[in-house]
């Protein structure tokens, strides 16, 4: 049930038709895991606690730096040096006393991820290096849990949402973070955001569009981004959406699957 208070913080989703009242009890009954704290989570977490989402975790093991602050607008001057996870904690209160925050100061390894993912409904991973969101991708797997997923260049950004555990309405399995990228990209070839840069209201459009994703995923409404691809140019403010398909070849759910880099 909701407080006088909660109907009044939750009114324009309470009347909004797709939600209403039986969507937002959806929100407040559901736990929500997000991957790094950065750039992409800022915006995230924050509309996701502005939903009303009854948990959210927050795993990241870094620290403010004053350079983060361009684009990380969670966090203030005051935070630099704080573990992100308790900046992020203590934004959270600030907005919205009823979400309950779990902070997990942890990088998500082979050895951690699938017990830490499995302790919530959703998944966001808005990390930016390719070794954990392919041990993400992996654990929501097995677990069972649907992904968020997203990544920013410079000017450029995608965003995904991965069901693999699952089967399409056609019947065949849905695709695996493997299925779009087989490969992460060779050492060296992809510039990290401190040599290359990275437009700040940038991570602030893409974490709040994966915030609507999760939403979508938690109260079941409009059609979400299975098995498409959805990529933002912002040197020409033009989005696209791209379908991919299941590939047979991918260790997950393919037809000759191997992979047991997350042994649970």
């Amino acid at each position: 049930m909701f407080s006088s208070e909660e109907i009044e913080r939750y009114a324009r989703h309470i009347v909004l038709h797709g939600v209403g009242g039986p969507g937002q009890q959806k929100l407040k009954a559901a736990r929500v895991l997000v991957i790094g704290a950065g750039g992409l989570g800022s915006s995230l977490i924050q509309y996701l606690a502005a939903a009303g989402i009854g948990e959210i975790g927050i795993a990241d093991d870094d620290v403010v730096s004053l350079s983060n602050l361009q684009r990380q607008v969670l966090h203030g001057t005051s935070d630099i040096g704080r573990a992100k996870v308790d900046s992020a904690s203590a934004a959270i209160a600030r907005l919205n006393p009823h979400v309950k925050v779990t902070a997990l100061r942890a990088r998500l390894t082979a050895d951690n991820a699938r017990a830490v993912i499995r302790a919530f409904d959703v998944i966001a991973d808005g990390s930016d290096n390719f070794a954990t969101r392919y041990t993400v991708s992996d654990a929501c797997f097995y677990e069972k849990r649907p992904l968020v997923t997203a990544a920013v260049g410079a000017f450029d950004g995608s965003l995904t949402v991965l069901r693999p555990y699952q089967k399409s309405p056609s019947g065949e399995a849905n695709p695996t973070y493997q299925c779009l990228y087989p490969e992460p990209p060779p050492e060296g070839s992809v510039a990290a955001c401190s040599e290359a840069g990275v437009l700040g209201a940038l991570t602030g459009i893409l974490g709040a569009m994966m915030a609507l994703e999760v939403i979508r995923e938690i109260v079941g409404f409009g059609e979400g981004l299975v098995g498409k691809l959805l990529l933002v140019d912002a040197l020409n403010m033009r989005f696209e959406t791209v379908r991919y398909c299941w590939d047979p070849a991918n260790p997950l759910n393919g037809t000759a699957a191997t992979s047991a880099r997350l042994p649970d």
